[in-house]
């Protein structure tokens, strides 16, 4: 394998299940809440997108370098914890295949079990109530029509209205297809979200 891994595959003991999830779903549709609230039931590690890219821009990295860069550190460490055993949750939002794909190659890299879960909310007023209620980190919106504060609305949008933008993320996710090494959980994360993670570890059988 690669020399950004170590060139070392690790195995889980014999009967011990690990696991590597890759959260996903639109800003405001509840990801870091569940990834939280399944940490400690999976004694896991959370990899979060935000605070990496945010310490970025803290130091006058570029927004788009930022991202790319947050992204290459997350994972980075994601091998780093796989290699120690430890399960690890990503949080951040899974717009690419490119992501579903590096995921995929860690997991089975250190035989790690892969789940894709997505928080979906179709609610675009409740999107955008949550944005504009929680405390931002810099990299993070403050409403659907509110870009982080280092983008302007015209870059954020490209041209496109804000609420067609997060219509799209809702409609058309970026999940794995059949065939793929994933197991997928889509949660309804409107409601309760102690109900929804109960949910995803009764899909996962540790309910």
């Amino acid at each position: 394998m690669d020399n950004q891994h170590g060139n070392l595959q690790a195995t889980p003991p014999e009967g011990q299940r690990k696991f590597f999830i890759q959260m996903s779903g639109a800003p405001g549709s509840g990801k870091s809440t569940m990834a939280n609230l399944l940490r400690q039931p999976l004694g896991a590690v959370v990899i979060d997108h935000d605070i990496v890219k945010s310490t970025l821009l803290a130091d006058d990295v570029s927004f788009n370098q930022a991202a790319r860069l947050a992204y290459n550190l997350g994972w980075a460490l994601a091998g780093s914890m796989m290699r120690q055993g430890l399960n690890v949750i990503v949080d951040s939002v899974c717009n690419y295949h490119e992501t579903l794909a590096q995921g995929s190659k860690l997991a089975e890299l250190y035989g790690f079990e892969y789940w894709y879960i997505e928080c979906r909310v179709d609610d675009m007023d409740l999107l955008d109530e949550r944005l504009r209620k929680r405390i931002p980190l810099r990299s993070q919106r403050t409403g659907v029509a509110r870009p982080p504060v280092d983008v302007s609305i015209s870059q954020a949008q490209g041209g496109e209205d804000p609420r067609a933008l997060f219509r799209r993320f809702i409609e058309n996710p970026c999940r794995p297809g059949e065939g793929e090494r994933a197991s997928v959980v889509v949660v309804d994360s409107a409601e309760s979200p102690e109900g929804g993670r109960d949910y995803i570890l009764e899909r996962m059988s540790l309910g």
